[in-house]
């Protein structure tokens, strides 16, 4: 795992469902019932504990938040750029 300093997760760590994730969260809130069902549709089926699961992770390194910890999700700090080796600072 190549996390950054402060325990933030590079886009390396993250797997297909992660990035999927994550394109929901850019659209708005989500639960893991919702996301697991988009998920069914878009990439593959997982069973809700592993979406929990993976919630989980991107909250516990600070990427989204558990609403008042009723398994709401927000996206707070997007990974998909960190780490990037294409990225540049100008």
């Amino acid at each position: 795992m190549t996390t950054e300093p402060g325990g933030m997760l590079t886009a390396a760590d993250l797997r297909d469902v992660d990035e999927q994730l994550l394109e929901y969260l850019e659209e708005g809130r989500v639960t893991p019932r919702y996301a697991r069902e988009r998920l069914e549709e878009d990439l593959d089926e997982y069973s809700r504990g592993y979406v929990q699961q993976r919630l989980a992770r991107l909250e516990e390194h600070q990427h989204v938040e558990n609403l008042l910890g009723l398994g709401l999700y927000e996206l707070v700090d997007d990974p998909r750029g960190v780490g990037d080796p294409d990225e540049h600072d100008d």
